[in-house]
């Protein structure tokens, strides 16, 4: 049996005896009357803290808090076989960690006989004809067969469809939202410009671009979806590390041309938190315009509803004149 390093040792000793038994042991793993204290399911006398990890078999009077202090005391391992196998050098012995899941197939909902009730709503939610009118044409939307949802399209370089956004066109109560299962978030939902261009705006939502589109009415520029932004609670503590959006990054490698970047996230908490760091995070390389609703709590998608309603009241005062 071969000897083992003091990184080994010490590397070893980082994982505790709970996140061991967390992932490598789950269905022995069982809560026990006391809050956040577990035991074992085959040994009701072993006690381990959820937070502190530390562990004491009673009736055995030994203890201890590292997963190496557990596999040699509780399971019996030799010493240099439990660091192998914590420097995952053992492969035969610990479990290896759950494979991450394969992601679906990726197959798009099938297309109703026409695209009726996804004009209406985005007709009603302040979308112009005329830019509606041209995704259908792109094949990036269209309406679903079974529900009649509005079917956002991202296709990569060669056409070929790679993410879809479900967004329920009934208007009663919170319209149903979900990612087509196995969609690839490289290829979020994109507004492509008329003409050669070296900037992009990035939305969180796909109804964002369409809704700014209509309210500026100009095709200078790519208007990318990012498929939802992540942002911690507002008044909490972020808890992991923000990471650049995937599909702006996935756009920005395929597109090496753009020099400019507008940040058009909503202007909420999320939305200016996320601005802020997309500002961070490509200052220096890009261009950078933040270009949120001014309206705080708003979305492009709200203002260009009002516009509409705006208008449709003006057109009924006037008409009763």
């Amino acid at each position: 049996m071969p000897g083992v390093s003091k990184e080994q040792i010490t590397a070893a000793k980082q994982m505790t005896a709970i996140e061991f038994l967390r992932r490598f042991r789950p269905n022995e793993l069982v809560r026990s009357g006391s809050r956040g204290e577990f035991q074992l399911r085959e040994h009701d006398s072993f006690k381990i803290n959820g937070e502190s990890s530390i562990w004491h078999w009673k009736s055995r009077d030994i203890g201890g808090k590292s997963a190496l202090d557990y596999l040699i005391k509780v399971e019996g391992m030799k010493f240099v076989d439990a660091v192998l196998a914590l420097c995952d050098e053992c492969p035969g012995y610990i479990l290896p960690s759950p494979q991450p899941k394969k992601r679906p197939e990726f197959i798009l909902p099938p297309a109703a006989v026409n695209n009726r009730r996804v004009f209406a709503y985005l007709l009603k939610r302040g979308i112009s004809r005329g830019v509606i009118e041209a995704c259908v044409r792109a094949g990036i939307l269209y309406e679903s067969a079974d529900y009649h949802n509005a079917i956002f399209v991202g296709r990569d370089e060669t056409g070929t469809a790679r993410y879809a956004f479900l967004r329920g066109t009934y208007t009663r109560g919170e319209p149903f939202k979900a990612e087509v299962p196995g969609s690839d978030k490289r290829f979020c939902f994109l507004l492509p410009p008329k003409g050669k261009t070296n900037r992009v705006a990035v939305y969180e939502a796909a109804i964002e671009p369409m809704a700014h589109l209509t309210l500026e009415g100009t095709t200078d520029k790519w208007r990318l979806s990012l498929g939802g932004i992540y942002a911690p609670e507002e008044g909490q503590r972020q808890e992991r590390e923000a990471k650049n959006p995937l599909a702006l990054d996935a756009f920005l490698e395929r597109h090496p041309e753009i020099e400019e970047i507008e940040i058009c996230t909503n202007n909420d908490f999320a939305g200016r938190w996320a601005a802020a760091h997309i500002e961070r995070a490509y200052q220096g390389r890009y261009r950078m315009v933040k270009n949120l609703p001014r309206r705080e709590g708003c979305d492009y998608g709200d203002l260009a509803k009002e516009n509409y309603e705006r208008r449709a009241a003006r057109s009924l005062s006037d008409g009763s004149r």
